[in-house]
């Protein structure tokens, strides 16, 4: 809010404060120099609302402060009492704001609606109670010592015409600064609001303007309850301050039902209860029913939003592939979509449960039927989850197909136990590396088998030619023709291992890392020394045990524990580092470091290409399979490997994931080196723990 604009608005809140407060002193009790009617408390009360924020609240506070004083003192009141009336409707005007703030913090920070639900009527009505109670010690106490004596009347004149001008002008007021405008009328509803009109006008005529002697005040309250429910909130409000104006007029004229009171502050305060009664009721039906229509159009927009989610998750259930069926507690069949009917397709009648059906009998691929409590859906029942196993369906007509079965527990949330089971047809898969299976039993016998007998006539031609040192273009061919046979029978060697790496069924177990790497650290230095060549380095940290296929890891770790000892430069000894530890997905992070040669820059993602060779022009050997295989295995198991620059030094960093092994226990470290005697070689492994 500018200073400009704050300016403006307190000159015109003064002006409206200064109206109201003349016209309320217009209605001073005789002997009291207490007002009957005081308008001026609820403008004061929005004035100081809708300025709480102003950069300049001084210029407020002496605007109404000078207003009070002049318009008392004006109307007679002596000066004390002009300064006693002052401090009470200024502490009346703090407290309000400091109880409806506190009540409303959101409010007193500026960013929220003053008044726009029901509760918030309620705490304001407890605010203006706290204000008048305070400003009532101040005010009419003065007012009584100064006339000598005590009037209980003038304390509860002052709280009722306080609080009546308060919730009256005040709840209008906070509407407006809450701009409650928004609602429009229309139609037929300008039909209806011309007969309020006419009607209210008409029943308070009657009720107030002839003497019949009738109590015909209360029945009023018919018309409170028509407009608070048709109508808009800050219409109710302006319509129950009209009507409310005009009763405490007729009422202060003589006139109406509350004229035969015989006290005339009695009847004034009777009178204004009326008007609070009115100035609260209305707003009570609005909010309450703008509450209602709010919530309703909450709960429709939550429905069509449910709705529409619920479409587009069976459009996407219906168009998965892959067959989704949701199994309950029982074993009935909540739902299937079309790729799961279609996987079983030819049944005489859909089954309602997962066992009542005759016609398909499961069974393990290639072997004996599997019972009902075996079944994937059953384990996920149990609260297990059950991922990639095959089974095997056969109907009656005779055609079999092979699922990849996955299933999970679903969450209870009210529905009981529940699973959802995945279907995907291998069918074809599974013949597939059958075929490959079979192709790679004849690599083994049909290529193998001639690479021996070349093998073994090259030997018998070596040793033939031993005798003949004269021939030394033949020795030189019989070498060349060992090492293309050593290459064939690595890369035959390598294609068959990859094979079974990709196809191969898995068959994971509880393995110890520590006790493998140790048996391969052995193996890589004794073939080491055999060889005339510098035994490699081993430090093991403490090692996690992971759920995996034995001989797939074992292959796994010979090839990149193998390529650390191969790609070192020479004259170099061979370090290696490995270690474990558990990712944030809990499985085991396996990390293997060398000293090595190290990755060229940009191929750290080509070199598990198939038949990659990141050092081809540096003398190293290989088929450029190794590392393809070892992705294999690890994506086969679930998990990622990548490599990078070992960031100790030269070399690289080899990091992979591998499925930890349930309930494990705390990471083993390896075995430490034992001495050996002096003819036999040892690695140097060293157990570190972290």
């Amino acid at each position: 809010m500018s200073r400009a604009v704050a300016s403006a608005r307190a000159v015109g809140f003064a002006a409206l404060f200064a109206l109201a407060a003349a016209a309320g002193r217009m209605t001073i009790v005789d002997g009291t120099n207490l007002s009957l009617v005081w308008p001026a408390a609820g403008v004061a009360t929005v004035w100081f609302v809708a300025q709480r924020n102003s950069p300049w609240p001084a210029v407020d506070w002496t605007l109404f402060g000078v207003i009070t004083l002049v318009v008392n003192t004006v109307t007679g009141a002596p000066p004390i009492l002009a300064v006693g009336f002052l401090m009470a409707n200024a502490v009346q005007i703090l407290v309000f704001i400091a109880v409806f703030g506190r009540l409303r913090p959101d409010w007193r920070s500026g960013g929220a609606v003053p008044l726009s639900r029901l509760p918030d009527l309620w705490r304001m009505i407890a605010a203006t109670v706290a204000g008048t109670v305070a400003g009532g010690l101040i005010g009419p106490t003065l007012a009584n010592w100064y006339a000598g004596s005590w009037n209980w009347l003038a304390e509860l004149v002052w709280f009722t015409r306080n609080v009546s001008s308060i919730l009256a002008i005040g709840i209008l007021g906070l509407l407006l600064i809450g701009s409650r405008t928004d609602e429009r009328i229309r139609g037929w509803r300008c039909v209806e609001l011309v007969a309020l009109a006419a009607c209210s006008a008409a029943a308070y005529t009657l009720a107030f303007a002839f003497s019949h002697g009738l109590p015909l005040a209360f029945p009023l309250l018919v018309v409170t309850v028509w407009v608070g429910t048709r109508f808009p909130t800050t219409l109710v409000a302006l319509h129950g301050v009209a009507f409310g104006m005009v009763g405490v007029l007729f009422t202060l004229h003589g006139e109406g039902p509350f004229a035969t009171i015989e006290s005339y502050p009695l009847r004034a305060l009777v009178a204004q209860a009326f008007v609070a009664m009115v100035a609260v009721l209305g707003p009570v039906l609005a909010l309450g029913r703008d509450e209602r229509l709010v919530l309703d159009r909450e709960l429709s927009a939550a429905a069509a939003a449910s709705a529409a989610q619920a479409k587009l998750l069976t459009t996407i259930v219906d168009s998965i592939s892959d067959g989704l069926v949701v199994v309950a507690a029982d074993g009935r069949i909540l739902l299937r979509n079309p790729a799961a009917v279609e996987m079983i397709s030819g049944l005489a009648q859909r089954p309602d449960y997962v066992s009542e059906n005759t016609e398909v009998v499961i069974t393990e691929p290639g072997g004996d039927p599997i019972p009902v409590t075996d079944l994937p859906h059953a384990h996920a029942l149990a609260g297990e989850t059950v991922e990639g196993r095959d089974i095997a369906v056969r109907l009656a007509s005779g055609a079999e197909r092979v699922l990849q079965v996955s299933a999970a527990p679903l969450p209870d949330e009210g529905f009981g136990r529940r699973a959802v089971v995945l279907y995907h047809d291998v069918t074809s898969d599974r013949r597939h590396r059958d075929e490959l299976t079979a192709f790679a039993g004849v690599v083994a016998h049909d290529l193998l088998n001639p690479l021996t007998t070349v093998e073994g006539w090259t030997e018998a031609l070596g040793e033939s030619l031993a005798d003949h040192p004269e021939i030394p273009e033949a020795q030189a061919s019989i070498t060349r023709i060992r090492r293309g046979s050593t290459r064939m029978r690595h890369l035959i060697n390598d294609l068959l291992a990859y094979t079974t790496a990709r196809d191969g069924a898995l068959a994971p177990a509880r393995m110890s890392l520590a006790e493998l790497i140790t048996e391969i650290a052995h193996a890589r230095t004794d073939q080491a020394t055999a060889g005339a060549q510098l035994p490699p380095r081993f430090t093991v940290g403490p090692l996690h045990d992971v759920e995996a296929d034995p001989v797939l890891v074992r292959q796994l770790l010979e090839n990149l524990l193998g390529n650390a000892i191969k790609y070192t430069a020479p004259g170099v000894v061979p370090h290696v580092t490995v270690s474990t530890e558990v990712a944030p997905d809990g499985r085991v992070s396996l990390t293997i470091s060398d000293n090595g040669i190290g990755i060229p820059a940009g191929q750290h993602e080509a070199i598990f290409a198939n038949f990659h060779r990141a050092h081809r022009e540096a003398g190293y050997s290989g088929t450029g399979l190794g590392l393809a295989i070892c992705a294999r295995i690890v994506e086969r198991h679930g998990g990622t490997i990548a490599a990078s620059d070992n960031p100790s030094g030269s070399g690289s960093r080899f990091t992979l994931t591998l499925p930890a092994a349930q309930s494990a226990p705390a990471a083993q470290s390896a075995p430490a080196a034992q001495s050996a005697p002096a003819s036999e070689s040892r690695p140097s492994v060293a157990a570190t723990s972290r």
